[in-house]
């Protein structure tokens, strides 16, 4: 996850100068106290557009307090998926779009904040459509059912549960969760069984020269 911050000025000091553990912490402001719901709404309305630009989906926006800072986290993606090389692009734009629009006097944080951006991980539940045609082929549960999404459309999804297609309209759908599989070890491929068994009878012919 790339991490981007905004600094607020830091006390300055003197060289031989000591200062008291409390001294140092009074002079350090705690973060403000705002309205995170608002700000969550002042943040979003800055981001999505740069976001949308880019050609990514805005999935989510959060901030909270953390410690003497407002942490925002920005959650994208897209068709295909997102690789880190691509979460550093956005970043940096969202740090920029954000630092403008201060520039331009819109207060959207105030005080110190740290920006994180990455992508949805396998835990976050799938509620939209994009969602769903993004998971074709995963092991998913939902509705009380846990089947592999063969197929997506307009309308809804297909489930294969069991050898069984089950047919769910988005409508009828509760927020899907992305199963977790394991390979089992015996069905596990390791590709090189063969080429230890060269390497030990090439191993063998070498020694009886």
């Amino acid at each position: 996850m790339t991490q981007r911050g905004r600094a607020g000025a830091r006390p300055g000091s003197r060289p031989g100068a000591r200062r008291s553990r409390d001294e140092t912490e009074q002079r350090i402001p705690a973060a403000p106290r705002i309205d995170l719901a608002a700000a969550k709404a002042r943040v979003r309305a800055v981001i999505e557009p740069v976001v949308s630009a880019a050609g990514y989906d805005l999935e989510d926006v959060s901030v909270t307090r953390a410690g003497r800072r407002h942490l925002v986290r920005v959650l994208v993606d897209t068709d295909g998926g997102i690789n880190l090389d691509h979460v550093a692009v956005v970043s940096r734009e969202l740090s920029a779009a954000l630092d403008e629009a201060e520039e331009r006097g819109d207060e959207v944080l105030a005080g110190e904040y740290q920006l994180e951006v990455g992508s949805p991980g396998l835990d976050r539940p799938l509620t939209l459509p994009r969602h769903w045609r993004r998971n074709r082929s995963r092991l998913v549960a939902v509705n009380g059912l846990t089947g592999r999404v063969v197929d997506v459309d307009d309308a809804g999804i297909v489930l294969d549960v069991d050898g069984v297609p089950r047919s769910l309209t988005f409508a009828e759908l509760g927020p899907g969760r992305v199963q977790i599989e394991f390979k089992r070890l015996d069905e596990a491929d390791f590709g090189d069984e063969d080429d230890d068994d060269d390497t030990d009878e090439d191993d063998e012919g070498e020694g009886e020269e």
